[in-house]
């Protein structure tokens, strides 16, 4: 992988080794983060943030003595993530009083539904499970050991940082990140100039800047979000060849590869405490937000001695539009213009985003970069007998395989059990599922169940898609229908073979938003393997165009999933796994004592 990634890979296990040493420990004042703070979408999706914060907590898979605050968006219009972040800044004042302005605080955006990984929308993108650890650490452990020295050297202020990515590095210095400096501090990590065009990207000032080192601390003239790549030349946004790192420029974000030109591009930032008070202010005075607000392009765009109020009118990258939007950037470009941008240029340092099924299966079996830097295992924390198969690189994460099954390559199991009879294809992802009967899934198939309660008691469903349906697509009328896409063939032909009547009362969505997130199309069973067993045979009923009828069923749609979730109960399945494979290596530890002697 070379030098690059192989410094990444050793910083990355120094902090993971801190954190572990930290885990169940009360730290020293200082070391750690005075506040953590989660935000959520709504009160549901807090409420089982909590109940996850409160289980890690007893089992002292995060370090004590620091204050973890889930912050749930205000019922209403969708705020984005800028809105969250003004809200969580009121709940840090409501909660603690005058103490928060003493604080170091990550923000960790974790609102959302994961549509474009649905595995994680029952439970929260933050609490994906990672393969690695024993037992496995999830996303929320990966960020607070990712960012673990950080807290050392910050003044009081907040760190803003997102749910689905992970920011790898090296300095190769022994100096420390500090962020003390007063306004925004951002993160910047040399990138293809292609992956600009996605990504917020700093026109750096070249007096503060020269493109060597490992760690260098410079300040931004202006903040450019998602440019063309036409953009980012006329900035001055493009270094030339000679001024990234080591005479060559990334290949892909944030490393080096033999691209001639690179950019420096955006991840978490920093916000000191005055700042972050002048924002709260803002968001008091405007009383309630009926926009979404973006963080990065609203917050930043605003920074800089070469920001202009251009960036306020242009809504080509804002998926809903919302009540005001333009007046709310005015006002806070007002509010922010003439604070500096920090830049601390990361000139080893890589970005990865794993918030799709697609990344999501590259980075956890494919040879990636990732999985080499953060020693990902093949088999994490796992009963996997050697009678049972796994053809070519998978991925095994917290879950029971018993002898015999198979699984294909390019595959993710996680949080499973799986039969003696089961064959899984390549390139799928298993989740919280239990399979005890004999079956081939398929290939490239999304399999994930949920535990819900519509009745009172718990009850079982399971979503079953194609890793690369588009659950955020959506039409406005029936008619529409045929360009909505199931395992590549058309909703309305999958309709016909279930025996479902396309209508209006299909859908969950009150927005008359008719998509494969909201259609009423996934069985409600009594136990957890009956809704994979039925999930299935609507999966093989599209695959063989065979009829197999679901109207009389009970029917639920994605979205009802998340509404009616019993988080309790998927835990405790969770639990009876853990518990399971805990049982197991204590037997094999005593076995092999008694073999031994």
């Amino acid at each position: 992988m070379g030098k690059r990634s192989a410094a990444r890979r050793q910083d990355t296990a120094r902090r993971l080794q801190r954190f572990a040493a930290l885990r169940g420990t009360a730290a020293r004042p200082g070391e750690l983060w005075d506040a953590v703070v989660l935000t959520a979408a709504d009160a549901a999706q807090a409420g089982a943030f909590r109940e996850q914060l409160e289980e890690k907590l007893r089992r002292g898979r995060l370090p004590g003595a620091v204050r973890y605050l889930v912050c749930a968006d205000p019922p209403g219009p969708r705020i984005g993530n800028g809105g969250s972040t003004l809200h969580a800044l009121r709940c840090l004042e409501e909660q603690y009083g005058d103490q928060w302005t003493s604080f170091t605080v990550l923000l960790i955006h974790s609102g959302g539904y994961s549509q474009r990984l649905p595995n994680a929308s029952a439970l929260g993108k933050i609490f994906t499970a990672l393969p690695l650890g024993d037992p496995v650490l999830q996303m929320l452990e990966l960020k607070l050991a990712m960012y673990i020295d950080f807290p050392r050297h910050m003044k009081p202020g907040v760190l803003v940082t997102c749910s689905d990515d992970i920011e790898l590095y090296s300095t190769g210095l022994t100096e420390p990140i500090t962020f003390d400096k007063p306004g925004f501090t951002a993160l910047a990590h040399p990138s293809d100039v292609a992956v600009g065009t996605t990504h917020g990207v700093f026109v750096l000032d070249p007096s503060s800047f020269s493109g060597k080192g490992g760690l260098e601390y410079g300040s931004c003239y202006r903040f450019l979000h998602k440019p063309d790549v036409e953009t980012m030349q006329q900035s001055g946004a493009v270094c030339v060849r000679e001024r990234c790192p080591q005479l060559s420029c990334p290949g892909s974000h944030g490393d080096s590869g033999t691209a001639s030109e690179c950019v420096y591009t955006d991840s978490v930032f920093y916000i000191d405490h005055s700042t972050a008070k002048q924002l709260l202010g803002f968001y008091k005075q405007m009383g309630t937000l009926s926009c979404e607000i973006d963080a990065y392009g609203d917050f930043l765009q605003a920074l800089g001695p070469g920001a202009t109020p251009d960036y306020t009118r242009n809504t080509s990258n804002v998926s809903r539009e919302g009540s005001g939007l333009v007046g709310v950037r005015q006002q806070l470009y007002s509010l922010l213009q003439g604070t500096p941008l920090n830049v601390i240029v990361l000139n080893n340092s890589q970005f990865y985003h794993i918030g799709t099924t697609q990344e999501y299966l590259f980075h956890f079996t494919a040879e990636s970069k990732l999985r080499f830097e953060l020693a990902l295992q093949p088999v994490a924390f796992s009963i996997f007998p050697g009678t049972a198969k796994a053809l070519g690189q998978s991925s095994i994460i917290q879950s029971i395989l018993e002898p015999g099954c198979v699984i294909g390559p390019g595959s993710v199991i996680e949080y499973s059990r799986i039969g003696p009879e089961v064959s899984v294809g390549k390139g799928s992802i298993v989740s919280g599922c239990c399979i005890n009967f004999s079956v081939d899934i398929p290939s490239n198939c999304f399999l994930s169940s949920v535990s819900v309660r519509v009745a009172g008691g718990v009850e079982y469903v399971t979503m079953v898609f194609g890793v690369g349906d588009d659950l955020k697509r959506s039409v406005k009328s029936l008619s529409d229908l045929h360009s909505l896409q199931f395992f590549g063939a058309s909703l309305p032909e999958c309709l016909d073979l279930w025996r479902i009547e396309a209508s209006d009362q299909l859908f969950s969505n009150e927005d008359t938003l008719l998509g494969l997130w909201t259609a009423r199309i996934f069985p409600v069973c009594s136990t957890l393997s009956e809704s994979v067993r039925m999930s299935l045979n609507m999966l093989n009923s599209v695959q063989h165009k065979s009829a197999f009828k679901l109207s009389g069923i009970q029917l639920l749609s994605v979205e009802e999933m998340l509404t009616h979730k019993d988080v309790e109960d998927m835990l405790k399945f969770r639990k009876q796994i853990y518990d399971e494979i805990c049982l197991q290596r204590q037997k094999e530890k005593s076995d092999f004592r008694m073999n031994s002697t």
